[in-house]
């Protein structure tokens, strides 16, 4: 895990326009994090150097693509290379997570329609058990992150009780 690294108002600004627009120019950056472009570029660069940018990417509509169902599948315990060779050959697997609890493995896929998910969800099944969910609507996704202020990183609030 990389080491974080300092950063001020003007990164925390940066890194939010970015997100919210990757495309967009460094000189209208500039402009709205209330920077020169070419300062505005220098930081961007030292962004990417210290990994706090790791890419850019396009954001596809899966169902302009065709893909008219998002599910997530739950995987119980199975060997961990079996499983990880057979995200690693299904197409439909946007994105995997190996997670504590009761299960190892947590998909999100997209498939066509009901016998797609059927067909991806038995590949998975003849490894370990499995649990889906089709996904409704997403109300939240891709959501900018910044970096914690230390003022919403609070300890629990602990109720005192007479005894």
């Amino acid at each position: 895990m990389p080491e974080s690294i300092p950063l001020d108002g003007y990164d925390t600004r940066i890194l939010a326009e970015l997100q919210a627009d990757a495309r967009i120019s460094m000189a209208e950056l500039g402009r709205r994090v209330h920077l020169s472009q070419p300062a505005a570029t220098e930081r961007v660069r030292k962004l990417e150097a210290a990994g706090v940018i790791s890419g850019y990417r396009a954001t596809v509509d899966l169902g302009a693509l065709g893909y008219g169902i998002r599910a997530i599948v739950r995987v119980a315990r199975a060997e961990y290379a079996r499983i990880v060779k057979l995200i690693k050959e299904t197409p439909e697997v946007i994105n995997a997570f190996n997670v504590t609890g009761e299960d190892s493995w947590i998909l999100e896929i997209a498939v066509i329609d009901v016998p797609h998910l059927d067909a991806v969800v038995t590949r998975f099944c003849l490894l370990a058990e499995t649990s889906t969910s089709i996904i409704l609507n997403a109300p939240r996704e891709h959501q900018v992150m910044l970096p914690p202020r230390a003022e919403d990183v609070k300890p629990p609030i602990r109720k005192i009780t007479n005894a």
